[in-house]
Formats: C-alpha cells, structure tokens, sequence
C-alpha cells in the first residue's frame, strides 16, 4: 500500500497546556445527577444511562457496600469528575436523618468529607425524641456547591470538592423557625427561570401530626441570597413562622409539604407545583389538601397562590388523615390531540389518581375553587394510599406516556391515552406485588428498591429482570443509576451499588498532544485499553477542517486557521473509573520553503525523479 506522509521541517513547535475538562465550576456535564429524580419536573427517567440495558441488567453484582454515619432516608445525588487533589473524582452525597452530609468517593464508596448538623437540644414537639430528618441534598447546577438540610433549621451551601462552607450572602440560610415542630422531609430542588437558579426547601410536622406547624415553601436565589416565604396555611403572611402565639405567627395549625420532591417545576407553565396535606381550607389563606402554583421565586399572587387545586371532597380527605400531598404533581408528556397540553397526574393517600391541568388546576382560571381535574379519578391498580413520587418515562418505540406508581402493596404501569375528542386518561396496563418507594427508570429499565430487594422490571410488562438481595429495609429510600452503577441506601445505615461483573477500566493509550500543518490532510489515532470496548468522545473546540470520529478514534482533516486547541478526550465502558485525557492539538504555517514530500513504495528498491518543478514525474525503479 502507497504511504504518503509529511514531514515538516519545523525550527520551534511547542504546544500549549491542554485545559482540564472536568472543572468544578464548569457547566452541568451529561451525567450529573443533581437532585433528586433528577431534573427540577423530577421526572425520574434517566436518559443519559448507556452501560445498563434491558439485556445486561440481569447480570448486576455488588460492587461495594458502605457504611454510612448513620441512616440516610431519602436518595443520593451524583456529580461527575469533581476536581479533587491528585485528579477528578465522581462523588455521592447524601443527608443523613442526624442532619450529616456525607460526600462518598462513587467509585470505592469512601467517605471524602461530612459536614454535621446535629440535632442539638431540638426535641420532636418539644418532648424526649431527637428531631431528624428525611431530606436529600441538591447540587448547584454550577456544579460547585452542594445544598443540604441541616437540623439547626437552616440551608447550608458547601463546596463539592472539600465540604467547606458558604457563610457569607445570607448563608447558611434560615428555613423555619420552629424545627421542633417543623420537619425538613423532602428533599431539596433547584430550577432555573428567567436565567435565575432558585433553591427550594419545604417543611411539613413529624409523624403524629402535632405541634405548630404550617407546612411553607423557602426560596433562596442563588445569584443574591435573597429568600421568600410562602405559607400554605397563613398564606398572607409571607415570612418563617414563629410558635403560636408568638409574632410573626398563624393560628391556623398543621399543613405540610412533604412530598419527597418538595416542589416540582413546569418549564412550560413557569410555575413551581406543591402539594398540601391536613390542616383547614378557607380558599384564601388556608390551603389544605389542594395543589398550589407559586411563581419561580417563591411568591403568588395577592394573599394566596397564584393557581390552586382542591378536591371537592377535602373535608373528608383531611377527616381521614388522608392527605393528597403525600405525593407530589408528576408531568406527563402529551401527544398533539390532547386536549389539555400541561397534564399532571397527582396521587394520594386515598389510593386515587387525578389527572390536572397545570395551566389552569380548577378548571376556573385561579385559586379559591374546588373540583376541576380532568376526567373521573381512578384506583391505583395495586391500591393503598401513595406516600412515593411516580415515575414518568416515554417509550422511545412508539413515543407513549406512561407513569408508574410504586408504594407498599407493590407496582403498577399505566399509560396514558388520548380518546378520538382529545381526553386523555391514564390506562392501567399491568401491576405486581413487591412493594416498594419511589421507582425510577433508567436507559428504558424500570428500578425501584423495597425492604431488602432492589428490582430491576422491563417498563412495557412488569417482568422482572433482575433483583438484587444485599440491601436492608427500605422507608423512603430510593436508587440512583449513574454511570453504569445503581446506588441505593437502606434503613441499615448503608449504601449499597451494584455493577456489571468483570471488565476493566478503560484507559486512553496515545499520545496527549499532536501537531497538523495548514492546507495538510493529517490523521491523528486515538487509541484505549479496557473491557468492554470503550466509547470515545471529545470535549473542546476543534480547529475547522478537522472532525473526530469516535467509533474509530480518528482525529483527521485539513486544518485551515493556525493556533493551539485544547481538548480533553473521555473513554468510557461502564467499569470506573472514566478515562480522560487532556490533549493539545496545535495546528502550524507549512515552513518557508515548503515541505518534504516522502513516498514509499515497498514494490521499488529505488526511485528516478525527472523534469523540472512544477512538472516533475517519480519513476520507480
């Protein structure tokens, strides 16, 4: 085969220091997993996942099991590639219910660093038992700090790579006055309105339902470190709430947002969704069992929200202990022919399903109303009451919606239909027993963890696919999917992962640095070790002309404008860790006096060049 190759004759080329690619303080990369179900809808589907499949999950083993401080009741979030001394880790974080952020190497289960933020004197309603709490952290989409719930009743702002704390802004930022009688529940949320990222923290009462709480809606901007209040019971009063009756205070006792997400945001309504439970409606200020729309930042509209929703059977839900906010709005994707284009479903303790418009909940164009979902409510398939967040995925193969609804008599999927006049409904398609908390799908499996059991279920069927054994009970728990890993903590104080047997970690073998002259055709290989085959990719601004294929690794093309290019090339294969390699492409001037052109040709033992330049033949010889 004929080899043409180039050989400039360069006095000085000296390359530049390629840039790291995984910087803390860069943007949001694919894989982050910052809040819990993982977007600020908390949809809970996973669609970055590529490693595990419907045909590998079967195959999962422990990878580690660590032990945490104490319990961890809620669910991990993830950051890709924090820059740490000596190179990039992937990290876990987590809230224990003592008030302890935990950061965890993602790869070996280590503990890295942990804040505590102790109970202290903070006593349930004021009696013998340690206040705790059942939250998760979120991480800033900026992707340097990490928000948790401390149980002095205050939001704290770390940073992702050593724990170090914010103290300066506002922070650590007040979230309820009264921890005793207010518990921090749900995890915390973040959304982004308007190019403002918000920081959400709800409080609802401890098990038992007493004591002076109301159940409110912190709202922190993160750019300033101002805060908003919105109470759902007092909803006039838009500051923390002190005991009644102490000043600033509300008689009216007993609301509480508590759904695992906290607050859910609609991009395409621009409002924030909360679920209420117990306490009293008055349709003004008091706001029990209903969903509430509130704007990004944290107001509403007037002395109230700025929509609402309330079943016309409140009295009896409340009655009942029966509350419509143990669960949170999950959206729904729609097809075109429906008739309402921003659906939520809601669940409940009642064992119902409603379907809402978010655009408009009461059906009557504000708050203050009852009744206005769409369609009959139906029974969740498996019954019981729903203290757990859907999950919502659509089916790459046909593009249908469906939600899955998991809690303690088991699991369900149903699918949403759209009829010849545009109603939608929910169809239930199929159910199991196996009960367990909130599911989760990733890469178009279905995950979700129940008392010593971690299931993986085909989404279309319900057929199990895989289940893992070495988990302890679960309360509120549930698993993450990152990176080819599923992670889960328990009611044993540990967090378990399990991955794909075997394989080793991929690692980037060529060189870190390559040189192409203007107006050449240049190929430049990359090349891995690692089982199974790793996927490339490359990060960074290529020079133009030149293109990467990553199926092949080629770095080719003819390069057109002179400069150093940093770029950072990742492998992958689902065993971590990740390889990344920082790499700088410099692209030259041919030298004054061209190039030299050498060909060979392994048929000729020696070559005749003829004429005179431009017209010039090689003879072999």
């Amino acid at each position: 085969m004929n080899v043409i190759r180039l050989q400039s004759r360069l006095r000085a080329a000296v390359a530049a220091t390629a840039a790291a690619l995984w910087l803390a303080a860069g943007p949001a990369l694919a894989y982050d997993w910052l809040q819990y179900n993982g977007n600020a809808a908390h949809s809970g589907n996973n669609t970055a996942e590529t490693t595990l499949t419907a045909a590998n999950v079967a195959s999962l083993v422990m990878k580690y099991q660590a032990t945490l401080p104490t319990v961890a009741d809620g669910a991990p979030v993830f950051l890709e590639a924090v820059a740490m001394p000596g190179g990039t880790k992937d990290l876990l974080f987590v809230t224990t219910k003592a008030g302890d952020t935990v950061a965890l190497d993602a790869q070996t289960g280590t503990q890295v660093w942990i804040k505590q933020y102790p109970a202290g004197t903070c006593k349930i309603n004021n009696g013998s038992s340690a206040c705790y709490t059942t939250s998760s952290p979120a991480i800033d989409p900026n992707r340097q700090f990490v928000y948790a719930y401390g149980l002095d009743g205050k939001a704290h702002k770390l940073a992702v790579g050593n724990g170090v704390e914010t103290v300066t802004g506002g922070w650590p930022q007040t979230t309820t006055l009264k921890g005793f009688d207010e518990k921090g529940s749900s995890a915390l949320a973040t959304a982004t309105a308007g190019g403002v990222t918000y920081l959400y923290v709800v409080h609802g009462g401890y098990p038992g339902d007493n004591g002076d709480y109301q159940g409110h809606v912190t709202t922190i901007n993160l750019a300033t470190g101002a805060a908003a209040v919105f109470n759902t019971m007092c909803s006039n009063q838009t500051v923390h709430l002190a005991t009644s009756p102490s000043t600033p205070a509300c008689a009216a006792p007993r609301s509480a947002v508590w759904a695992r997400p906290g607050v859910i945001y609609d991009a395409a309504t621009n409002r924030i969704f909360v679920s209420t439970g117990n306490g009293s409606f008055n349709a003004t200020t008091n706001w029990s069992e209903s969903i509430l729309a509130i704007n990004p930042n944290g107001t509403g509209a007037g002395s109230g929200p700025v929509d609402s929703y309330t079943p016309t059977n409140f009295a009896s839900l409340d009655s009942a202990d029966a509350d419509l906010g143990s669960t949170a709005p999950a959206i729904l994707p729609v097809p075109a022919n429906s008739n309402v284009q921003h659906l939520a479903v809601q669940a409940g303790k009642d064992a119902k399903l409603r379907l809402v418009n978010l655009a408009n909940l009461s059906g009557l164009a504000g708050p203050g109303h009852t009744g206005g979902e769409i369609g009959t409510a139906i029974n969740l398939p498996q019954g019981g009451g729903v203290l757990t967040q859907p999950a919502v995925w659509v089916d790459p193969a046909g593009g249908a919606t469906w939600v899955f609804v998991a809690n303690g008599s088991g699991i369900s999927g149903l699918k949403l239909v759209v009829d010849a006049s545009g109603n939608p409904s929910l169809s239930p398609q199929w159910q199991k027993a196996g009960g367990g908390f909130s599911p989760l799908v990733a890469n178009n499996v279905l995950y979700y963890a129940g008392n010593n059991a971690l299931r993986a279920l085909a989404p279309t069927t319900g057929a199990t696919l895989w289940t893992g054994t070495q988990i302890g009970g679960i309360h509120w728990q549930s698993p993450v999917v990152a990176k080819g890993v599923v992670y889960v903590t328990d009611q044993s104080g540990k967090l378990t992962a399990y991955a794909l047997p075997g394989g080793t970690a991929p690692a980037i073998t060529s060189a870190n640095a390559a040189t192409f002259v203007t107006g050449v055709a240049k190929t430049f290989t990359v090349t891995t070790t690692g089982t199974p085959v790793p996927t490339l990719s490359v990060t960074g601004t290529l020079p133009t002309g030149i293109t990467f294929t990553p199926a092949t690794g080629a770095l080719a093309g003819t390069a057109a404008t002179v400069g150093s290019y940093p770029l950072t090339f990742s492998a992958k294969n689902g065993r971590l860790p990740d390889a990344a390699q920082p790499f700088t492409l410099s692209v030259v001037k041919p030298p004054a006096g061209g190039a030299k052109v050498t060909y060979t040709d392994p048929k000729c033992t020696s070559f005749a060049l003829s004429g005179t330049p431009p017209n010039q033949k090689l003879t072999c010889q």
